[in-house]
C-alpha cells in the first residue's frame, strides 16, 4: 500500500499534470473567425453608433467656424506650426494645456463609469478598433457573402472568381484605410488647402508619411488582426476587471434556465426528459466577433458587443421561449438565480422545475436586473467626479482672462551702474495678446520710487507707462530698461510690479519682478 506521502505526492502530480493541460497560452496563432450577420435591436445600435462616429470622424475637418479675419476658420483644428487647439468657439494656447489633460482626466473617468455600469461596452461600440472591424466586415459580406459563403471560399482552391473577390475586398479595404489616415492629416492644417496640396504633391512630406502608416495600421488591424488587436494588444480587456463588481451589467448566459442544453426539445419531453432553454444551436458563437462560445461564462475576449443576445433572441422566438436567456446581467443577479435552479444549494445540478412552475412561468424568486441598481456608491462617485470636473473646467473657461504678462530678468549682467550713479536692471517682457483682434496694451511700472522703463523699438521718452500695440493671437516681446535714481535705491532686491490692461475688455494681469541693486 501507498503511505500519506506518496498519495498527496501523486495528487499533486495530477493537478499539475490537469494544469498543464487545461492551460491557455500567453499568444495563439490567429484562426480566422468568419461573424455571422446578426439582426436584433444591439446590432441596429451599432449600426447608429458607427454611422455617427464614423461621420463625425470623417466630416468634423471640413466644419467652418468663423473667428474673424485673424483666426483661421476650420472648426476644429490641432494648429501645430502657431501651437494652438481651436474646437468652434474655444481657444487653447500651450500654456492652457491643462484643459486638455481636464478633458483626458474627464474621458478616463467617464471610462470607468461606463464600466462599472455596463461592462466593455466602450470596447463592443465605440472603440475606433471595432467600429473600423465592423466596417471591413460589411465590405468583406458584400463581396464575398455571409459566413457560410466565406468559410466555403477560403477552403475552395485558388480561380478567378475567388481572386477577383478577394482582389476586390482588399482594394476596398485599403481605399477606406487611405480615408482614414487622410481624414487625420486635416485636423492639423486647412483641410481645403491641404487636400489640394496633397492631391497635386505640394504638401509636406510628414503628411504623406501619416497617411501611410496610418493607412498601414487601419488595413492591417481593421481588416487583417481584427480580434487579436483585442484579445493580444489592448490593455483594457486586463484593467476592466478592476472596474467591475457583483452589480456591473455584462453579457452572460443565463444557464440557470438554459441548462441542460438540448436539440429536439420536444422529442426529449416526449421522452420524460426536462431540457433547459438552450437548444443548442450555436447561433450566439456564429455572430461572435472574437469567436468565442458566451456559454463558456466571461471571457476575456468578450467585448461586450450584445450580438450573441440579438442572435439568442430571435432563436427564442422560433421555438417559443422568452428573450433573454443571453442578456445583459449582474452577477449579483445571476448567484442568486443560479441558488434558486440549484434548490438553494451553492453547488449542484441545475433543475428546470426549480426555474418554472407548471404553467411553463418563471417562478416569483427568478430575478431580474432593475435600474435602481446602477444607483451605488462607486457609480456615484465616479458621476460626480465627472460632472465636477466638466463644471470646473467650464467655469475656468468661462471666466479666464485673454491678456497675459510673463516677465524674465536679464542673468548677465544683473544690474547697471549708469553714469549719473542711477541702477539699471533690463527684462524681457512678454505680452500675450489672445484675442483674434489687434489691441492695444498699456504697460505700467508701479511699486518702484522714482524708476523708469525704457523700451528698445519704441520711439518714447522714458516713462512708467506705454501704450503697446499687439498683434491678434500672438506674443509680443520687449526689451525693457528699468532704471532708478541712485539716491532712491535700496540695497539688494526691491519687488515691484509690472501690470499689462486693455481698457475695452477691462483686462487686467500683473507679474511681481525684482528690482536688483548692489548690497
Amino acid at each position: 500500500m501507498l503511505d500519506q506521502t506518496a498519495v498527496e505526492k501523486l495528487d499533486v502530480e495530477a493537478v499539475n499534470k490537469g494544469a498543464k493541460q487545461n492551460a491557455q497560452p500567453l499568444y495563439a496563432a490567429r484562426q480566422k473567425v468568419h461573424p455571422k450577420r446578426a439582426d436584433g435591436t444591439y446590432r441596429r445600435l451599432k449600426w447608429i453608433i458607427m454611422a455617427v462616429t464614423l461621420g463625425i470622424y470623417y466630416i468634423t475637418p471640413w466644419l467652418r467656424w468663423d473667428r474673424g479675419p485673424h483666426a483661421p476658420d476650420q472648426a476644429v483644428l490641432i494648429d501645430m506650426a502657431n501651437r494652438r487647439f481651436y474646437f468652434f468657439f474655444v481657444e487653447i494656447w500651450p500654456q492652457e494645456f491643462i484643459y486638455i489633460a481636464g478633458l483626458l482626466v474627464m474621458a478616463g473617468v467617464g471610462l470607468f463609469l461606463i464600466t462599472s455600469v455596463v461592462g466593455r461596452a466602450w470596447c463592443g461600440y465605440t472603440c475606433p478598433q471595432t467600429v473600423w472591424t465592423d466596417l471591413f466586415l460589411v465590405i468583406e459580406r458584400f463581396f464575398e457573402g455571409d459566413r457560410n459563403a466565406r468559410i466555403r471560399l477560403d477552403k475552395e482552391p485558388w480561380t478567378g472568381s475567388k481572386i477577383a473577390k478577394k482582389l476586390a475586398k482588399h482594394a476596398t479595404w485599403l481605399v477606406i484605410a487611405v480615408a482614414t489616415g487622410g481624414a487625420w492629416i486635416f485636423y492639423f492644417a486647412d483641410a481645403p488647402t491641404l487636400a489640394y496640396n496633397f492631391a497635386t504633391g505640394q504638401a509636406p512630406f510628414i503628411a504623406y508619411a501619416t497617411v501611410a502608416v496610418l493607412t498601414a495600421t487601419t488595413y492591417v488591424f481593421g481588416g487583417i488582426m481584427r480580434e487579436q488587436v483585442c484579445i493580444y494588444m489592448c490593455p483594457w480587456p486586463r484593467i476592466q476587471a478592476a472596474m467591475l463588481d457583483e452589480n456591473s451589467l455584462v453579457v452572460t448566459y443565463n444557464d440557470w434556465r438554459g441548462e441542460p442544453r438540448m436539440r429536439g426539445q420536444k422529442k426529449a419531453k416526449a421522452q420524460g426528459l426536462l431540457p433547459g432553454d438552450c437548444v443548442d444551436c450555436n447561433a450566439c458563437v456564429a455572430v461572435c466577433p472574437t469567436g468565442i462560445d458566451i456559454r463558456d461564462g466571461q471571457q476575456l475576449e468578450c467585448i461586450t458587443c450584445a450580438l450573441c443576445i440579438d442572435a439568442c433572441d430571435a432563436v427564442m422566438d422560433k421555438v417559443g421561449h422568452e428573450r433573454g436567456l443571453i442578456s445583459y446581467a449582474t452577477l449579483a443577479d445571476y448567484n442568486h438565480n443560479m441558488r434558486v435552479a440549484m434548490g438553494g444549494e451553492n453547488s449542484g445540478a441545475i433543475d428546470p422545475s426549480n426555474v418554472r412552475d407548471q404553467n411553463g412561468n418563471f417562478v416569483d424568486a427568478i430575478r431580474g436586473f432593475k435600474w435602481r441598481e446602477m444607483l451605488r456608491l462607486r457609480t456615484i462617485i465616479y458621476t460626480a467626479a465627472w460632472a465636477a470636473i466638466g463644471i470646473a473646467l467650464l467655469i475656468a473657461l468661462g471666466t479666464r482672462d485673454r491678456l497675459e504678462v510673463n516677465v524674465l530678468h536679464d542673468r548677465n549682467p544683473v544690474f547697471t551702474t549708469l553714469s549719473d550713479g542711477s541702477i539699471r536692471n533690463g527684462y524681457t517682457v512678454k505680452i500675450l495678446n489672445m484675442v483674434a483682434e489687434p489691441r492695444t496694451i498699456t504697460l505700467t511700472l508701479e511699486g518702484l520710487p522714482g524708476a523708469v522703463m525704457a523700451i528698445n523699438g519704441i520711439d518714447a521718452e522714458p516713462g512708467t507707462t506705454f501704450d503697446i500695440p499687439v498683434e491678434p493671437d500672438k506674443l509680443r516681446p520687449l526689451r525693457v530698461f528699468v532704471s532708478q535714481p541712485r539716491d532712491m535705491v535700496a540695497p539688494g532686491s526691491t519687488p515691484f510690479s509690472f501690470i499689462v490692461e486693455e481698457g475695452e475688455a477691462g483686462e487686467t494681469d500683473i507679474y511681481n519682478a525684482n528690482f536688483e541693486a548692489p548690497e
